[in-house]
């Protein structure tokens, strides 16, 4: 009896390879998948604005940083003792408004370079639901736990989105036509809203990215959701707040994404370096023994080997200090 259910998944016609230039922006699940990239030496940049949640949000972050636009003031607030802005996760932050408009254009500058050389950019929608400031009627990126009474919340309509993603990937295929976009609805639950209110949300996201796929042919859907719903529709696979899928789901919705994503010579590389990392977490019982020893010394062997095409250099420090020569 067959317990487990899957489906095809489209493979990339740009597969990512060790060459490519991988910007990953939006929810929580964007970082868990960046950070794969980090720990397997892919060049990456992966939210340097924090978390984004909704997509007309990503939207203007992305535009803001193609226009070197500048925060606006009225989108600062003072919380206990820092400055925040609406229009930003709450990592982004400093002690003076002069502090953290500098700091939002260097964010601005960087992901604008990254931007005109990469080879794909990553966008996951977490959430359709927003958040609305009543006096200037903008969408807030985060609310920063002001009063409730100072935001209306609304679902967003397929019309809005779609047109401000589609403006937003014109703008960047101007500077970048060959970049090559992968889209996908964020598998975390935002139970918060309401169960229904989650699943009206997420629907209305896997049509923006339809909408998206169609109007730019070098565009792909990845169905992260699809496949936390369907080929793991258990809430073993969830941690303990029963929202975030666990380390196993995220394990293997990553390895649905490498199959359909990576070229197979770049899945084998990667395993070289998956490899490296089981070996480098190794706890030895007794460190001190030769056994350990030569262990350390076949693993410094290996990264001294890859260390012309990745950077290796903190990890074989790290492991020659702990070898007696």
């Amino acid at each position: 009896m067959n317990w487990h259910d899957t489906f095809p998944i489209s493979e990339s016609n740009s597969p990512i390879s060790y060459d490519s230039g991988i910007l990953c922006l939006g929810s929580c699940f964007a970082e868990v998948m960046g950070s794969k990239l980090f720990e397997r030496k892919f060049n990456a940049l992966v939210n340097p604005f924090g978390t984004i949640f909704n997509p007309i949000t990503l939207s203007k972050t992305l535009l803001n940083a193609l226009e070197n636009t500048p925060p606006s003031e009225e989108d600062l607030i003072s919380e206990a003792d820092l400055i925040l802005s609406f229009e930003h996760h709450s990592t982004i932050r400093a002690k003076t408004q002069k502090e953290i408009i500098e700091l939002i254009q260097s964010k601005n500058q960087e992901l604008k370079s990254f931007l005109q050389d990469a080879s794909h950019l990553i966008l996951t929608f977490g959430t359709a639901w927003v958040y609305e400031k009543k006096k200037t009627r903008n969408i807030v990126a985060n609310c920063h736990k002001q009063a409730a009474d100072l935001f209306d919340k609304r679902l967003l309509t397929i019309h809005e989105m779609t047109q401000s993603l589609e403006a937003c990937i014109s703008k960047i295929k101007s500077i970048n036509p060959e970049i090559h976009i992968i889209l996908t609805v964020s598998p975390v639950r935002h139970t918060k809203d309401g169960i229904p209110e989650n699943q009206l949300s997420k629907s209305l996201l896997r049509v923006l990215c339809e909408e998206l796929t169609h109007k730019f042919p070098n565009s792909l859907y990845f169905p992260a959701y699809e496949i936390m719903m369907d080929e793991l529709r258990d809430y073993r696979f969830y941690k303990q707040d029963r929202i975030h899928p666990s380390e196993e789901a995220e394990d293997y919705i990553w390895s649905r994404w490498t199959a359909a994503c990576m070229s197979k010579s770049t899945c084998k590389k990667m395993a070289e370096i998956e490899k490296i990392n089981l070996e480098l977490a190794h706890k030895p019982f007794n460190p001190e023994t030769d056994r350990h020893q030569q262990f350390l010394k076949n693993l410094l062997q290996k990264m001294e080997r890859l260390n012309s095409e990745f950077d290796f250099s903190q990890e074989i420090n790290l492991v020659k200090n702990q070898i007696h020569f």
